[in-house]
């Protein structure tokens, strides 16, 4: 499906709650000098129970002489497969990607409510639970079939003391930073249940994505 622009106007609400959250991507880098201004807007929303906020960092800007505590080259690939599959999208940071379906660059706050109030709530995916280190994808339209992307980040702050390029001198505030992304297998419309792999550190959390191939748009969301 194209990313499109968000709405220009919308209700101030995005329609989310903690099992229907509303997705929202940031790509950004230590060594880019303008994500700053949107990194403090994602890290001043990701408590919010409506909303699942993920930091992913890429690494096409470590040439710059400060290479990125975080990036991961999957991560880097990831933002590419959402420009493959979109018409007005390019790869580019900072850039906010809310549901998989639409891009902004998430430097300014009302740009960045408005669309995820535009973007709303994904309610008509299958449910997502938890039981132990089991999940639990429920049944749901044949037509929404999906990966199952389980990611794990760090909920807490974190500073990061940057001393080359771009950003040099500066110490940068990081919140719900990605640290790994596993697809764990096809869902298909039919119950599902997999095992989840043991986190790498027990301070992370886990979320569960539903994405309709790489770069495609998110169907269903939970964070655990």
């Amino acid at each position: 499906m194209p990313m499109a622009q968000a709405e220009a106007t919308a209700p101030r609400t995005s329609g989310g709650d903690a099992r229907h959250p509303v997705v929202v991507e940031l790509f950004q880098s230590q060594g880019c000098s303008s994500c700053p201004p949107a990194n403090a807007n994602v890290n001043a929303i990701v408590d919010r129970d409506d909303i699942l906020a993920l930091s992913f960092a890429v690494t096409y800007w470590d040439k710059l002489g400060w290479k990125d505590t975080f990036a991961k080259p999957e991560y880097t690939q990831r933002q590419r497969d959402y420009a493959k599959r979109a018409s007005n999208f390019d790869v580019a940071t900072p850039q906010v990607v809310i549901n998989g379906r639409s891009g902004l660059i998430g430097h300014k706050k009302d740009e960045l409510e408005r669309a995820i109030v535009a973007g709303g709530a994904l309610v008509a995916g299958p449910s997502i639970e938890r039981m132990g280190d089991t999940l639990v994808v429920g049944t749901g339209r044949r037509d929404q079939a999906a990966r199952v992307l389980l990611v794990s980040y760090d909920p807490r702050a974190v500073e990061v003391p940057i001393s080359a390029g771009e950003n040099n001198g500066r110490t940068l505030p990081h919140r719900d930073v990605v640290h790994s992304l596993i697809d764990l297998g096809e869902w298909k419309g039919s119950e599902l249940m997999l095992k989840i792999p043991p986190l790498a550190d027990p301070n992370y959390k886990i979320a569960v994505l539903l994405q309709q191939g790489p770069g495609g748009p998110i169907v269903s969301a939970r964070k655990f």
